[in-house]
């Protein structure tokens, strides 16, 4: 498919979609998210992608939020198609059977917090301010923000963010669990791609087994996300990948792990 909004690239085993609208500061419109969409079942369906990095053209925006123009001129009917659609692409790439990174550079407000939320792991720049500032545009948030921000940090820290609608920096989520890493602007490309070929290097039948019992035990009870936990680490012991693993580890030499 062609995009006119997102700049696709592979290296290796690692994918990296580039939200491309630099002159909005990458704002996410109804076509930015039908083609983000897009590219993340794409990238699921391809069995040479093991890992995806989601980050925005230029040094100034992640996402700055969504396209407060079109939300302005939308109905209540329409403002709720297009929080559904918002949602249903937060949900499409946290239930990722392959790691997603959001690599974060600069902005990262409304709609680009709430997509950085959506991903597994998150490194920031130090420049990167993160917010829910939507408050103050009269309206909350509507892909997702209210519910995984309050998991993340807790009921506290969820409704200060979300009613203040003050950004906070890199540091700061970094302090309340929201970032993995922050790091120098000059070298946020470097530990993302440095964590993406790790995770890449890493068997994928156990990768999916971690992302399905964390993100699914999360929100159930401790016997079900046990009993989940328990049937993912039998399908991993059916590998070859597995066989490879532990014969690697008693031959004392780097495993090749080949997906089978």
């Amino acid at each position: 498919m062609a995009y006119h909004n997102l700049h696709i690239d592979d290296s290796d085993n690692v994918r990296t979609i580039t939200l491309n609208r630099p002159d909005k500061l990458n704002a996410l419109n109804r076509k930015t998210l039908l083609e983000l969409q897009q590219a993340i079942i794409e990238a699921h369906g391809d069995d040479t992608v093991r890992v995806i990095v989601l980050t925005g053209a230029g040094e100034k925006a992640f996402v700055a939020g969504a396209d407060i123009g079109e939300i302005r001129e939308q109905s209540a009917i329409e403002a709720r198609a297009f929080s559904a659609m918002g949602q249903n692409l937060m949900s499409l790439i946290q239930s990722m059977d392959k790691p997603v990174i959001a690599a974060i550079n600069g902005f990262a407000l409304g709609g680009g917090m709430e997509l950085a939320l959506a991903c597994h792991l998150r490194i920031a720049s130090d420049n990167a301010r993160l917010g829910l500032p939507e408050i103050k545009l009269g309206i909350m948030p509507g892909f997702g923000g209210t519910q995984r921000l309050l998991r993340l940090v807790g009921t506290t820290r969820a409704l200060e963010m979300s009613l203040t609608g003050e950004p906070i920096t890199a540091e700061r989520a970094h302090e309340l669990g929201i970032v993995n890493q922050v790091v120098a602007s000059d070298e946020l490309d470097s530990a993302v791609t440095g964590l993406a070929d790790q995770l890449a290097a890493a068997a994928p039948e156990a990768v999916r087994g971690i992302l399905q019992a964390i993100n699914q035990g999360a929100d159930t009870d401790l016997d079900t996300g046990l009993a989940l936990e328990t049937a993912r680490f039998a399908l991993c012991c059916a590998t070859e990948d597995m066989q490879e693993g532990t014969g690697a580890f008693l031959e004392k030499r780097k495993p090749e792990f080949k997906g089978r």
